[in-house]
Order: structure tokens, then sequence, then C-alpha cells
């Protein structure tokens, strides 16, 4: 089976056509810039472009950067706040022609690593990391998702930690490597005082650079590179919309509501704050 696998990111929205079967693309990966604002309209218009470049007409699956319940966008991660809440599910289906499954981001890499990757045969507790413009994460019990997970948004040093130890934030601040390990192992340790990890999956772009910075980690988990690179968020969407049953994240329509907090915006910001709990 051939489905289209469309990754959608906070600066570039990349696809591809991904023999389910294999985990493999069947034709070289696309990319188009994420519009600016990234607001539906904007986004769900770039994927029908990535659609009409493959010439496609079947499922698609999408990973996006956001809290994914019922097919609705709850939070907004490096797209604009307007994602919040909507049927997003619909209106990229509507506007593609195709039906769409949609799931978080971080989760989509996750299930083509563990499928065909790092994480294949790994039985214990397992966190794969997406580090780009933020950090993702996804959660594997027994090879089981746990969806939904957003601890680049724990707060470490009064900030959110993907504002301290994303990839992006070491470009941006000209973060040594040897610096930019201490912030990540200090985010990963974190990690491990909470959940007792078997293993750590990081992936992302800068994962091809593997050998500049894993060495570097100080943690008593496990840590190994992605083996899918930048496709497994491609990859895993497109197993997505494969698989029978619900997508991740998939509940019933009356618990598939955004998140406020204090009847303001449900920002990444605002509504992910260490100690406080959204209104329901």
């Amino acid at each position: 089976m051939q489905v289209l696998g469309v990754d959608i990111g906070g600066s570039g929205i990349k696809g591809a056509p991904v023999d389910v079967a294999t985990g493999t693309l069947i034709r070289p990966r696309h990319r188009i810039s994420t519009p600016k604002p990234a607001t539906p309209d904007a986004v769900s218009d770039a994927v029908a472009r990535m659609a009409a470049h493959f010439e496609w007409t079947g499922p698609i699956g999408c990973a996006f950067p956001a809290v994914i319940k019922g097919g609705k966008t709850m939070t907004a991660a490096n797209v604009d706040d307007s994602w919040i809440g909507a049927d997003a599910t619909s209106i990229l289906s509507n506007r593609t022609g195709s039906p769409v499954t949609l799931l978080n981001d971080a989760d989509a890499a996750g299930i083509a690593e563990m499928r065909f990757g790092a994480g294949h045969n790994e039985q214990g507790l397992v966190f794969m990391l997406t580090l780009g413009t933020g950090i993702g994460s996804a959660l594997f019990y027994q090879g089981k998702l746990v969806p939904n997970t957003e601890l680049g948004h724990m707060e470490i040093r009064k900030k959110e930690a993907e504002r301290r130890a994303s990839a992006r934030i070491r470009k941006k601040k000209g973060l040594t490597w040897e610096a930019w390990a201490a912030r990540l192992s200090e985010f990963l340790n974190r990690v491990e005082n909470l959940f007792w990890p078997d293993l750590f999956i990081i992936g992302g772009g800068v994962s091809k650079k593997h050998e500049k910075f894993i060495p570097l980690l100080e943690t008593r988990t496990r840590v190994v590179p992605a083996r899918l690179f930048n496709d497994a968020g491609i990859v895993g969407a497109a197993l997505a919309a494969a698989s029978p049953g619900p997508a991740p994240g998939d509940t019933p329509e009356q618990e598939s509501r955004p998140r406020q907090m204090e009847d303001q915006p449900a920002s990444r910001e605002n509504s992910l704050k260490s100690n406080q709990k959204p209104i329901p």
C-alpha cells in the first residue's frame, strides 16, 4: 500500500509517497516552506500543493506540531494560534480532496522509528525526541504509543525546555556542541527522573550529526540516533493513515475541546506552563 506522508513543521512542510510495507519513500522528498503566518488556510493550501506535486488522490497522513484530539488541533507550536481548537482533519481533507489522518509530529516520527528504525524490537519504555525548531516527544511502552506527550514544554530554569535545548536554539545562540550537549543532558536528566526510560532515540535533522553531540551527553539511559533521520515524520504519518482503527489521539467528540488558561488563548506558552491546569 502507498500513502502520501506529509510532515508539517515550523519552517518547512515535507512530503513523499511512502511504501508502508517497507517504510521507504517511493519518490524523492518534496519540501515547501511553511507559510508565514501559518494559518489554517495557508497551511492547508500548502498541503494541497504538496499533493498536486505528486499528482496524489489517495489517502494522506499528516504529522502536525500540536496535540491532536479527535482530529482537532488543541495547541499550536510554531504555527499560527488560529489552529487552536480547529477541526484540522476536516480542513485538510476538504482542501486536498483526500482522506486525511492527522497526528502529532513527534508521535509520527516515533511510530516510524519503532517500526523500521532504532526502536524496532525495543519492548521497554522508549522516548523518541525530535530536535528541531522545538523539541517533540513520543512515548512508547511495550511498543505501544502513548500519544500527545509534550515534554519539550516542561519548565527548566524558568523556560520551556525547547527554548533552551532545541536545535534551533543551538544555532541561534551559536552554542558549541559541548555547551548544547550540557543543556540537552539537563533536559534528558529531568525526563529520566520522571519516567526512568530504557532508551532515548534522538531524531530531527540534527541527528545526522549525532557523532558530534550524543557521545557528550551525560545520562544513565541509553541514547541512540534515529535511523530514518528527517524522513521519520513522513513515514510515520503514512503508517498512521494506513493503519486500521482510530488515529493516535482520537477521542469522543465531547472530550475534544481546546484547552484554555484563565480565559486566554491556549498557546504553547500559556497552556502548558508548569503547575498550571487547563480550565475544562
